[in-house]
């Protein structure tokens, strides 16, 4: 199971050769979204096996790496593994859709945070 900096996803959508997953509430995704993703509001539902997802695997490509996006990225990584288990290519946004936001701002704390990964790696 892998993870995707945002940074990365941003390269990847002009690209246009990954498709996003947006497993948080509608009111949320509406609220705030990434450009161009698909909404499965699964982010209460879903459990460790993912079964929450089922209804949604039909719109699902399996052409695509799919990115799945949540609030911090927990429930992401649960969507992540069931996908794979399913025979979907799929990695995590990594700090879900609050880390998303920071990078799209330039948030202090995401360049803070950019900074440390970066002495570290």
């Amino acid at each position: 199971m892998g993870a995707i900096r945002p940074e990365t996803l941003a390269e990847r959508l002009e690209a246009e050769d990954v498709f996003v997953l947006d497993l948080r509430p509608a009111d949320e995704f509406e609220a705030y979204h990434i450009d161009g993703s698909y909404n499965a509001p699964v982010y209460h539902e879903l459990r460790a096996d993912g079964e929450a997802l089922d209804p949604y695997l039909d719109d699902l490509p399996r052409d695509s790496e799919i990115v799945t996006v949540c609030r911090v990225g927990a429930c992401a990584r649960d969507a992540t593994t069931a996908l794979s288990d399913r025979g979907f290519e799929s990695v995590t946004l990594e700090g879900g859709i609050r880390n998303w936001r920071g990078f799209q701002e330039n948030s202090l704390t995401y360049r803070l945070k950019s900074f440390l990964r970066s002495l570290v790696s």
